[in-house]
């Protein structure tokens, strides 16, 4: 009736947008990843698909935690966000420590722990545990970090985890110092102050290449790709790749320089035999989707039912986001090599498991949005 009141009832909401871009980018990270990989796999294990089912096995793994992390509501996390913190640090700090049979090296540095058949690298662990920690300590001090002292605190918190883990894997340390600062600069409502942090993070960046040779090393590559020898094959190889590949590309499953030219294209370089076999459309299509996955994670954010929520999605967004900058701006020779995967796309255990764990964390704080319906 006309004259009848209309009221307005409130709805659950949740992003189906989102998911379905995490399963297409998944999907298409298997399809590349076994075009990618298929000669190494075939040549070296003697099963094309082998980084394929590998690759499946984890995503497969993966499911468990983003399903189970939708599903809870995620304001209990804000209850282990100390825990986290601390049991971060704690497995960083025991992989420093060359044990046999518990701990695993590379580029002469430890950072996988090894239980039986499962290994594990800490510091994918610490993405996800300073994601939670610092949503939970913005939240309680958000009416502080007006004041440089306290933004400096906060700083100052995080510095004992991301020096234990720069010591072995300097470019997890600067991703987790992007989201530091990403989430920090969101939650501020002064910005000035973070040219301070800006410098402090260049000279903490610098003062970790000095006193690891291999990374001054990988700068030299950086600069002269041409003359150093080993130490920039990895570059100029993606690089043919990237130039190849044209408009268009050579067509799937068609590059040459994944058989045994391009090291780790199933991994750091896959975005490289995308742009050869897809060419220049492909990868921007890839960059398109990334940034279609950002724009929702940024509705979510801004229509959370609180400041944790928003925060927590504000971390993931952060961490994909300086991920996916990093890994194309080192295999276009941007950057210097950083050892950064592309994303939900290039092979990784790990990773991709808590990569995954973070989008169910997402969707999660997508539940928590109200809308209203009038009726």
């Amino acid at each position: 009736m006309a004259g009848k009141r209309r009221e307005k009832k409130a709805t659950t909401y949740f992003d189906y947008n989102l998911l379905f871009i995490t399963i297409f980018l998944l999907c298409f990270g298997l399809v590349m990843l076994y075009s990618s990989s298929s000669y190494t796999s075939a040549s070296k294990y003697g099963d094309s698909a082998y980084y394929l089912k590998l690759q499946l096995r984890n995503i497969i793994i993966g499911l468990i935690p983003m399903i189970f992390l939708a599903k809870v509501d995620y304001r209990v996390w804000k209850k282990f966000g100390v825990l986290a913190y601390l049991g971060s640090f704690a497995l960083c700090t025991l992989v420093m420590i060359p044990i046999p049979g518990l701990t695993r090296s590379s580029h002469g540095q430890s950072r996988w722990i090894q239980l039986g058949p499962i290994s594990f690298q800490p510091s994918e662990i610490a993405k996800l545990a300073v994601i939670i920690f610092l949503a939970m300590l913005i939240e309680k001090t958000s009416k502080q970090l007006g004041k440089f002292s306290s933004l400096v605190k906060v700083i100052a918190i995080m510095i004992p985890l991301l020096g234990v883990i720069a010591y072995s894997n300097l470019s997890t340390a600067v991703i987790i110092f992007g989201i530091i600062v990403c989430m920090l600069f969101v939650a501020s409502p002064k910005y000035m102050q973070f040219i301070g942090v800006g410098v402090a993070g260049v000279a903490f960046i610098v003062v970790f290449i000095v006193t690891a040779s291999y990374r001054g090393g990988r700068v030299e590559a950086w600069l002269h790709p041409e003359t150093a020898g080993d130490a920039g094959y990895q570059t100029l190889q993606g690089l043919y790749a990237i130039g190849s590949g044209g408009l268009f590309g050579k067509g799937l499953g068609e590059s040459l320089q994944k058989m045994g030219h391009v090291p780790e294209s199933q991994n750091d370089m896959i975005f490289t035999i995308i742009c050869e076999e897809l060419g220049l459309f492909g990868a921007v299509c890839v960059i398109l989707l990334f940034l279609l996955m950002i724009w929702r994670m940024m509705v979510i954010a801004n229509n959370a039912q609180d400041l944790f929520g928003a925060l927590l999605v504000v971390g993931v967004m952060s961490h994909i986001a300086i991920q996916v900058i990093l890994n194309i701006a080192v295999v276009t020779n941007t950057i210097p090599n950083t050892g950064v995967i592309l994303p939900f796309i290039s092979y990784g255990g790990t990773s991709l498991i808590f990569l995954m764990a973070e989008m169910g964390l997402v969707l999660s704080v997508s539940k928590g949005i109200r809308l209203e319906r009038i009726e």
